[in-house]
């Protein structure tokens, strides 16, 4: 059901629905851009500056390094202002524009880990030490479109 749900969406979006004028255009309406990471973390109370100080060094460091590097395009924090109960506090976004194949990422890993001076071992380590007190919600990948004009 969501597989037919989401061809059924592509389709609009790609021009399918559209009147007859604009789906007879050699091209659609729209066309698929960069795509954007979304991760929904939960904060427990109390530890809001905790996380917000590994978001300032560690993974600020991280991903601008990345972003150095041509792996992404940017990145940004959103917070949840006015959350309910169950909703995450803050999104990370990721934006990027093409995937990496197995050995290009597995570079992209070992230059990571020389960037940040850190074991596989220390970085897992690194990431059960901040689990004691944030929680990843959920993890989306969407595709921004863009007008083709």
């Amino acid at each position: 059901m969501k597989r037919i749900l989401l061809t059924a969406v592509a389709a609009i979006l790609m021009g399918a629905a559209f009147p007859a004028t604009v789906a007879a255009q050699d091209d659609p309406p729209l066309q698929p851009a960069e795509y954007v990471e979304v991760s929904a973390i939960h904060i427990d109370d109390g530890h809001q500056g905790d996380y917000a100080n590994h978001l300032a060094t560690f993974w600020r460091r991280s991903m601008d390094y990345r972003v150095e590097q041509g792996w992404i395009n940017s990145y940004e924090i959103l917070a949840n202002v006015h959350a309910r109960e169950d909703e995450p506090d803050l999104y990370l976004l990721t934006r990027f524009s093409e995937w990496t194949t197995p050995e290009e990422g597995r570079a992209r890993g070992e230059a990571m880990r020389a960037h940040m001076a850190m074991t596989v071992d220390e970085m897992q380590q690194a990431s059960a030490g901040r689990a004691e007190y944030r929680t990843l919600g959920s993890e989306t990948l969407l595709r921004r479109l863009v007008w083709n004009d």
